[in-house]
């Protein structure tokens, strides 16, 4: 390569120019296999959310990096999932396999020899398989219960040759598998708390409207309260009060907004019915559900707090969202 030629390699325009045509060729493959999923998804689907063993998940080089990655997501979606390297299960890790389990197998072209031994087993013991490749006849995929096609147009690479987008397209595809099988199971927000249990994550998903809301000490005010009942109430409770009838149900809400708008229409704001005045049937949050529930309930409202109630609307606390944000539910 001539000194010139280095020099246009180095051109910053260049190096933009290659990275963004990568990036459509990459978009282009994995937008390219929303069309081919079919009666095979679903039957990938079935196998692996109904199987009682684990799915053993398998590949070589490039595609063996995918089915650890695929292996990784449905074990933190809730299906059992381990991946076997294909040399080593020939030579003793064969015993991780069990009657019950299924395979899923990446391949590119459906022809790696290292899979080769694995299938032989895999037939011989009843265990279902499920491929992933770029090849949907190749010998994998006739072995295969079920055929993922996740053909590419073109590498990114230059030559062609550098696994690129192919194995960007594989490793979406087992995406869409494992977000389906989870859905497929009914997995709950819950259920990935449980397995996620360090760290932010794990605090967002398992921290509890009681967990973070006023509980104890805080005013509420009665339907036949006066609007000059609410002002100690609305500064202690950071601008929102919750109404309540008879039986300690929640039945409205009166904000700081509310009391500023009052005084600037009516001189005698003070007299007036907060019934007349208070936000009815409000939103509210309900003893046991997360707290990031509430919160994306708070910003599709725009409030700053919610009431939270028990399951018969007796009002329980009530939930600021800046205690939500010192917590690392938002």
């Amino acid at each position: 390569m001539s000194g010139a030629d280095r020099a246009a390699e180095r051109d910053p325009a260049r190096l933009l120019d290659e990275g963004r045509r990568v990036l459509r060729l990459e978009a282009a493959a994995v937008s390219a296999l929303e069309g081919r999923l079919g009666d095979a998804f679903v039957a990938a689907c079935e196998l692996i959310a109904e199987t009682s063993g684990r799915v053993i998940v398998s590949g070589i080089g490039k595609s063996g990096i995918v089915a650890r990655k695929i292996a990784a997501t449905l074990t933190s979606t809730g299906t059992p999932a381990t991946f076997l390297h294909p040399v080593e299960g020939m030579h003793g890790d064969l015993g991780i396999v069990s009657r019950s389990d299924v395979a899923l197998l990446v391949s590119k072209s459906g022809e790696t020899s290292e899979l080769g031994g694995l299938i032989d087993y895999f037939l011989r013991l009843g265990v279902p398989i499920v491929a992933l490749t770029g090849e949907p006849r190749s010998a994998l995929a006739r072995h295969a219960r079920a055929v993922l096609d996740c053909a590419v147009a073109e590498e990114a690479c230059p030559m062609d040759l550098a696994p690129t987008s192919s194995t960007t397209a594989a490793l979406a595809m087992g995406d869409a598998l494992a977000v389906a099988v989870f859905r497929r199971k009914g997995f709950r927000a819950e259920d990935f708390a449980q397995l996620h249990p360090g760290g932010a994550l794990g605090r967002k998903l398992s921290l509890r409207v009681e967990d973070v809301m006023v509980g104890t000490d805080f005013p509420s005010l009665s339907e036949g309260a006066r609007m000059k009942d609410t002002v100690v109430p609305i500064a202690s409770l950071r601008g929102t009060v919750p109404v309540v009838d008879g039986g300690g149900k929640v039945v409205g809400v009166v904000t700081a907004g509310d009391l500023t708008r009052l005084m600037e229409r009516d001189e005698k704001w003070a007299a007036c019915p907060v019934a007349d005045v208070m936000t009815r049937n409000p939103r509210t949050a309900v003893i046991g559900e997360l707290a990031s529930a509430a919160v994306h309930r708070m910003e599709e409202g725009r409030i700053m707090a919610l009431p939270v109630v028990d399951e018969r609307g007796v009002l329980r606390g009530v939930l600021h969202l800046h205690d939500l944000l010192r917590s690392g539910a938002v």
